[in-house]
């Protein structure tokens, strides 16, 4: 660098093309809920060794990850002589990385691999492909040993909008949150479905943060008049900034946030009432 820095060249050429590599961003995101950041506690950490299979890693099984840090916990190298081998050992050690307690990109990786837009021959993927092609259709976190035929009666599912996208996010619904929030205990009952199902939008007053994160922004204020689209808070959690915007017209009620107030993921930050 100084050499090159005081005008003498370089000294070498390319170095000859050999093999073909995949880097992996094991990211503590939930890329069921649009690549949400899930800070959390890793229970289980199992990387995958073999050949052509490289691992740089700052976590192990026990580890805390903040929401005050970036969310990369890990990166996974994957090497073979050609595209395909390095594919199929790809895929192979997805399939074997095993972290748990904590959301993470694994899954994403898992369905990027095996797409056949990306594993065709030339490959059909471009910079925004999983923004305008790629169909996501892999399931939200949920923690190892939860019912996954958990009754419609055991969850409720509230709807909220975060960077102009609508996300649906599932409380237990003995917290009895929402409801007390809505105004829904008075008499109407709310409509209620299994976390795993996938439905309508759900309609109602209370606007809930979909992670965990720290309030860094308050764009209203109590009894302010907004629509649908607005923006209402700024959340940062693992170094990522998400709006969180309003998913209905109306006057805003019942506003407690605070800018560096910490708030878990389904905390109601604010109703919006007509």
């Amino acid at each position: 660098m100084f050499r090159i820095a005081d005008g003498e060249e370089l000294g070498y050429g390319d170095p000859a093309v050999r093999g073909h590599s995949f880097e992996f961003r094991i990211n503590g995101e939930d890329p069921g809920r649009g690549f949400l950041p899930a800070p959390g506690t890793v229970t289980v950490f199992q990387p995958p060794t073999g050949p052509g299979v490289r691992l740089d890693a700052g976590v192990e099984s026990g580890s805390v990850i903040g929401p005050a840090w970036d969310s990369l916990l890990a990166k996974l190298i994957v090497t073979g002589a050609t595209r395909e081998q390095a594919l199929q050992r790809a895929a192979r050690a997805l399939a074997e990385f095993k972290v748990e307690g904590m959301a993470t990109a694994i899954p994403f990786h898992q369905a990027v691999v095996v797409d056949p837009a990306f594993t065709a021959d030339p490959f059909r993927v471009h910079t925004r492909w999983i923004e305008t092609e790629f169909v996501n259709e892999i399931k939200p976190f949920a923690p190892a040993g939860a019912d996954a035929d958990e009754d419609e009666s055991g969850r409720e599912t509230i709807v909220v909008e975060v960077g102009g996208k609508r996300l649906e996010v599932s409380l237990p619904s003995s917290l009895g949150m929402t409801l007390a929030r809505t105004g829904l205990a008075a008499g109407a009952k709310p409509k209620r479905r299994a976390a795993k199902k996938s439905g309508p939008a759900a309609s109602g007053d209370a606007l809930a943060s979909p992670m965990q994160g720290t309030i860094v922004k308050i764009a209203v204020e109590e009894g302010q008049e907004v629509k649908e689209g607005d923006l209402i808070v700024v959340l940062e959690a693992m170094k990522m900034e998400q709006p969180l915007n309003a998913h209905r017209s109306g006057t805003v009620k019942g506003l407690t946030a605070e800018v560096g107030a910490s708030v878990t993921s389904g905390a109601v930050i604010c109703d919006i009432k007509d």
